[in-house]
C-alpha cells in the first residue's frame, strides 16, 4: 500500500489539471456514469445494423419466422446471439466507447488525446511490450491450473480459423483500447487531478469491475479480481506514462484467454480458439469455473505478483511531470 501512496502522478494528470482541477469525486462518478450512458448508446448504434443484417440472413430465422413459428424464431436468435459472428460485431462496436470518451475528453474537458494517454514517443514499442506482457502473464496462470489438475489443455481445437483467428485480433484491439480509454484514460485522469494518485487508482479499479457485474457467471471472487486488474492496469498505464501499452496488454489478455486457451472470457465462451481446453469440476476456486480464469485464484496470484513487480519498477522518464 505504501509503495502505491508513493507513485507519482503523471505528465497526463499534469497537463489535465491546467484546464480543470477537477470536480469532487461523487461528482466524477456520476459524470462517468453519463459518459458510459452516451457510451451504450453508441455501441447499440453501431451493433444494431449488424444485428439486423445477422438475423435477416440468417436462413433459420427467417424460415421460422415467416412460418409464424415465434419459437423456432426466439431459438435461431438465441443462436445467433452465441454465435462468433454476434461476439465480434460486439467487439467492434467498442469503437463507439472510444469516439465518445476522446469526443468528451476534448469538447467538454478540453483535453489533449495525449492526456488520455495517447503519446506518439515509442509507441510502436510500448505496443509490443505491452503484448508481451499481457500474453506471459495469463499464460502463467494457465500453467498454475493446468500444474494444480484444475484445467486440461487438449491440444489443437478443430475449431480454430485462421480467418475468423485475425478478426477476434482486429475485435480485441478495439474493445481493449476502449475500456482502457474510458476507465483508465479519461476516469482515471480525471480523478487524479483532484486527488492523489492512490485515489484515481482505486476509483477506475471498481468501477472498471463494476462493468462486469452482469456478465455469465460473475462471483465475488472473480469481481475481486477485476478489481485487481483494474489496480494492475492502472499502475501499468501510470508507470508507462501512455496508453498504447495497457490498450495492448488488455486486448492480448482477453484473446489468449478464449481464443488461444479455448476459456472463457469473463463468462462469454467463443467457437474459434487455437487449443481446447476443459475446466476440471470440482477446482472452481482456482480455474473460476463458468466465469472463466478471471473468476479463479490462479489469476488472482498473477495479478498480485504482477502489481508487485510493477510497484517495484522505475517510471518511465517520459511519464514523469
Amino acid at each position: 500500500m505504501t509503495k502505491l501512496l508513493e507513485l507519482k502522478k503523471p505528465r497526463m494528470v499534469a497537463e489535465a489539471a491546467e484546464k480543470s482541477r477537477g470536480m469532487h469525486i461523487a461528482l466524477e462518478i456520476l459524470v462517468f456514469i453519463a459518459v458510459l450512458v452516451v457510451c451504450t448508446i453508441a455501441e447499440t448504434i453501431v451493433l444494431m445494423p449488424i444485428q439486423l443484417v445477422l438475423m435477416f440472413t440468417d436462413p433459420n430465422y427467417i424460415n421460422a419466422a415467416l412460418s409464424g413459428d415465434m419459437a423456432g424464431a426466439a431459438e435461431a436468435a438465441n443462436a445467433l446471439a452465441q454465435s462468433d459472428a454476434m461476439t465480434l460485431s460486439m467487439l467492434f462496436s467498442n469503437v463507439g466507447i472510444i469516439l465518445v470518451t476522446l469526443l468528451f475528453c476534448k469538447l467538454i474537458q478540453k483535453r489533449k488525446v495525449t492526456t488520455v494517454g495517447f503519446q506518439k514517443p515509442g509507441m510502436w514499442k510500448e505496443y509490443a511490450v505491452g503484448l508481451g506482457i499481457g500474453f506471459g502473464i495469463f499464460t502463467a496462470a494457465v500453467l498454475i491450473c493446468a500444474a494444480t489438475g484444475a484445467l486440461r489443455l487438449k491440444g489443437l481445437s478443430p475449431s480454430f480459423s485462421v480467418g475468423i483467428f485475425i478478426l477476434f485480433l482486429l475485435g480485441y484491439m478495439v474493445q481493449g483500447m476502449a475500456e482502457e480509454v474510458l476507465c483508465r484514460g479519461y476516469f482515471l485522469v480525471s480523478v487524479s487531478r483532484r486527488y492523489p494518485l492512490a485515489a484515481g487508482i482505486i476509483a477506475n479499479a471498481v468501477l472498471f469491475a463494476a462493468l462486469h457485474l452482469l456478465n455469465n457467471g460473475i462471483t465475488v471472487l472473480a469481481f475481486a479480481n477485476l478489481v485487481l486488474f483494474g489496480v494492475f492496469a492502472s499502475i501499468y498505464f501510470v508507470k508507462r506514462g501512455n496508453i498504447w501499452g495497457v490498450g495492448a496488454l488488455h486486448s492480448i489478455w482477453n484473446l489468449a484467454q478464449g481464443n488461444v486457451y479455448g476459456i472463457r472470457v469473463s463468462g462469454m465462451q467463443t467457437g474459434c480458439s487455437v487449443l481446447s481446453s476443459e475446466m476440471v469440476a470440482g477446482r472452481e476456486l482456482i480455474n473460476g469455473g463458468d466465469f472463466g480464469l478471471e473468476g479463479g485464484l490462479a489469476v488472482t496470484i498473477v495479478l498480485v505478483v504482477g502489481t508487485l513487480v510493477l510497484l517495484m519498477t522505475k517510471q518511465q522518464r517520459y511519464a514523469e511531470n
